[in-house]
């Protein structure tokens, strides 16, 4: 029997936590709700570094992402409280752990920065698309791995139908 080239993200068991978990549903919201407000606030912030119009409205946009993200942070490290036994870098999601603490670092940078007048709104900006583009990177990291755990149950199952 070939070995399953995709390891398994769960155990059974926590598999099964991860079913009866309502913060997986909350999860599974945040996350394309988030990405809306990601893709519109990217929008108004280059509109505004484009035309220098509508500083309120992306600095608005800018905070609601930020909000988004802290909520799916503290929602997430709940659910894998629920599901892996640790609030945060548990060992199948370290990595992505690790990144989210850098995006979440370059969201408060900003915060503080646009709060205490530390920037240009156009520094602040640019940051804005900085934080972003490293959350980007970090979705694209949490959907591979979920893409892989589905492949290698996948390739599980069909082992052992053909057993």
């Amino acid at each position: 029997m070939a070995q399953n080239p995709y390891p398994a993200l769960y155990t059974p068991e926590q598999r099964r936590r991860r079913d009866a978990s309502r913060w997986t549903l909350v999860q599974g919201v945040l996350a394309p709700v988030q990405f809306l407000i990601c893709i519109v606030s990217a929008a108004l912030v280059i509109r505004f570094l484009m035309t220098g119009e509508g500083y309120m409205a992306a600095t608005i946009s800018v905070l609601a992402k930020t909000l988004a993200l802290y909520t799916i942070m503290v929602t997430g490290a709940i659910w894998e409280k629920e599901v892996f036994g640790q609030y945060l870098l548990a060992p199948a999601f370290f990595w992505e752990d690790v990144v989210s603490f850098g995006v979440i670092a370059l969201h408060t940078w900003y915060l503080v920065a646009l709060f205490m007048g530390a920037m240009t709104p156009d520094s602040l900006m640019l940051l804005a698309l900085v934080a972003y583009v490293a959350y980007v990177i970090n979705a694209i990291q949490f959907v591979w791995k979920l893409r892989m755990a589905r492949l290698g149950a996948q390739a599980v199952a069909g082992q052992q139908v053909s057993a």
